[in-house]
């Protein structure tokens, strides 16, 4: 019999501390840092993002989303034998998040690692997890994307530090008999690296380089854009649709007018388009999984619908997947 994986269960969590623009420009002020809720919304379509707490690390905002997506499934920890965990703000240098999270949730035992691909980390680990259940390996998956971006932003940058928030999303992917993620398409373009990073590393216990994010918009803007549209008609075909047969587009939630221009080149009405962005800012690899649950528990997407999951990220990273929930 031919496996084929499905999700069963979503789930998402945030950390309880929410700022609105009024807020953060607020305590940016304080910095000497100019900026204005009118700027942000115009460039962005972000209105709030969640900032977790000193104490808090990823492996703890996936904990919770694990736990939700589990109890949608109907699916115990014990019976979980792969985790998968996307993440760029990892609890340590070593061991994984994954394993730290297992330890966590109490499936010990079973494969856990991280991917790392930045905002297209979701897509990259789910794939993976996919790939892994059709093969055999794996017959009942957790995917997570977990993400404290607070930790990383220079809030003296106005052009970045108002973008990013924390939080994580999970899914559960099983293994079943009739189809549910369709097909997949991932890339990766090394030459752009320095227009999405954080150019600093330890070494001698000291920080070298420059821990904090930096991005060049423009050029992100340019290349992902065209990088979505190519990946989700080469995803389209592998599955033999086309754009006219996509319910829902839950593409990665960073920047309201990169959904926009996506949304646009596929013909697709901004209805169709899940968006969150403007209550959770970007989330890297936590944003499709976040921006699903969130669909999946207010009863827009339902069990059966065909939607398409897109993502670019630093690297360059960009891929998308195809899936029957």
């Amino acid at each position: 019999m031919k496996l084929y994986s499905r999700i069963t269960g979503t789930g998402s969590y945030l950390p309880p501390r929410r700022l609105s623009n009024a807020d953060l420009t607020a305590e940016l002020a304080a910095q000497g840092v100019e900026t204005s809720d009118d700027w942000i919304v115009e460039r962005t379509g972000i209105r709030a993002r969640h900032f977790a707490a000193p104490d808090v690390c990823s492996s703890d905002l996936g904990l919770e989303a694990a736990r939700q997506a589990l109890q949608a499934a109907g699916v115990l920890a014990s019976d979980i034998d792969l985790i998968i965990v996307a993440t760029s703000t990892p609890d340590m240098v070593f061991p994984s998040t994954a394993c730290i999270l297992q330890n966590k949730l109490g499936a010990n035992g079973c494969a856990a690692f991280d991917v790392q691909a930045v905002c297209s980390g979701f897509i990259y680990a789910l794939t993976v997890a996919d790939a892994m259940i059709k093969s055999g390996a794996a017959r009942k998956a957790l995917v997570i994307g977990a993400e404290v971006f607070s930790r990383i932003l220079d809030f003296k940058d106005r052009t970045t530090c108002v973008l990013f928030g924390d939080g994580a999303g999970a899914v559960v992917l099983e293994a079943s008999d009739t189809p549910g993620i369709l097909a997949s398409d991932l890339h990766a373009d090394g030459r752009h690296v320095g227009i999405l990073c954080v150019p600093g590393h330890v070494s001698g216990g000291n920080v070298l380089g420059d821990p904090v994010l930096k991005m060049d918009g423009q050029a992100v803007f340019k290349l992902a854009v065209g990088l979505l549209d190519e990946a989700a008609r080469v995803t389209l075909t592998k599955a033999g649709k086309t754009a006219a047969d996509i319910d829902w587009l839950v593409p990665h939630q960073a920047n309201i007018r990169i959904m926009q221009s996506t949304a646009r080149k596929l013909k697709l009405p901004m209805d169709k388009v899940i968006v969150t962005v403007d209550q959770h800012g970007n989330t890297s690899a936590a944003s499709i999984p976040l921006a699903l649950d969130s669909a999946v528990r207010s009863g827009r997407i339902k069990p059966g619908d065909l939607l398409l999951l897109e993502g670019v990220g630093g690297g360059f990273t960009w891929g998308a997947v195809l899936l029957n929930l």
